[in-house]
């Protein structure tokens, strides 16, 4: 391990705990299962907060099949909250809302927002632009049934986490494309963006050695995209990092750890959002892997976490 000596000192016991496994075509079925098995039975503790959380399935575009979306609220009716379209993580090839909901769930309790989690398709047996579109259809479901939801539509954001982060930022440039619901923020952790680190030729040479390797990277890319990575042919909605145009896209927090694959990518997007005059906050977590945030007994983690939920605040119209 070539780089544990810049691993902050919290989380390096977590390094032993991470499975050795290759990231396949193969294993996915099993991976998915596990994972899901492991997210419905964190569900099944009481987490002791006041919210609910309701299932729905919204039409999907002609010829697609319908989109399961999770809907978490506080308990207590309300109007005028600010709504989030949160993605889930997951390489583009695993996840699911209920993954997410140690996020969700307490993000919701916290801001006083709605937020609806999509549970898009996944790759390969669904590559881009089906997981976009998933997501598109649920952004515009959740803007036309603001009110019911007790949603402020001038605030709503997107929210998402490594590939669901990279979602969320394509589909920031995607409603920006086709005058969409116009979004009041993005709120991006360590998001996956640019197909082309993968063949990169001189790779950051203290990144990409846990959690999300560089051989995680390509697979994850290839099954999303259909073809081979780095190429011409990529799609800047695929891989938000080829926009050329960055203008007029909304607010974004970006959130990071120093030896995680997609710093470089991260950071570079973000020096290109300022130039194109957006409102940036970028933060770069000392020692942080990806994933680095998922153990709240570390200190990094719940740092991030703060500065995480205070940059939602300043969008929140119950805070302002």
């Amino acid at each position: 391990m070539k780089t544990v000596h810049l691993v902050d000192p919290e989380l390096r016991p977590l390094l032993a705990l991470m499975p050795e496994r290759i990231l396949e075509a193969s294993v996915l079925p099993a991976m998915r299962e596990e994972r899901q098995r492991a997210a419905l039975q964190n569900l099944s503790q009481d987490d002791g907060l006041d919210v609910a959380v309701t299932g729905h399935l919204i039409d999907g575009a002609e010829g697609t099949p319908p989109v399961r979306v999770a809907i978490i609220s506080p308990r207590n009716a309300g109007a005028g909250r600010m709504g989030i379209l949160h993605i889930h993580g997951g390489g583009y090839v695993l996840g699911s809302p209920e993954q997410s909901m140690p996020l969700t769930r307490p993000t919701v309790a916290e801001q006083g927002c709605v937020i609806v989690s999509v549970d898009y398709r996944l790759a390969p047996e669904t590559p881009f632009p089906g997981p976009l579109e998933d997501c598109y259809t649920a952004l515009v479901w959740m803007a036309e049934h603001a009110g019911a939801l007790g949603i402020d539509p001038q605030h709503i954001g997107v929210m998402g986490d490594s590939a669901g982060a990279g979602l969320a930022a394509a589909l920031a440039l995607l409603a920006r494309d086709r005058g969409g619901p116009k979004l009041a923020f993005q709120n991006l952790m360590y998001p996956m963006l640019d197909d082309r680190t993968v063949t990169e030729p001189d790779p950051n040479p203290v990144t990409g050695e846990f959690a999300w390797t560089r051989a995680d990277n390509q697979f994850g890319w290839h099954a999303f995209l259909g073809i081979e990575p780095g190429g011409e042919d990529v799609s800047f909605y695929a891989a938000a990092a080829r926009a050329e145009n960055l203008n007029g896209l909304p607010p974004a927090w970006i959130g990071v750890g120093s030896i995680d694959l997609f710093l470089d990518e991260n950071i570079e997007y973000a020096r290109r959002l300022l130039r194109a005059g957006v409102p940036v906050e970028l933060s770069v977590y000392p020692g942080g892997f990806h994933g680095f945030n998922g153990d709240a007994t570390v200190a990094l983690a719940r740092r991030a976490r703060e500065q995480r939920q205070n940059a939602l605040s300043f969008f929140n119209p119950l805070r302002q």
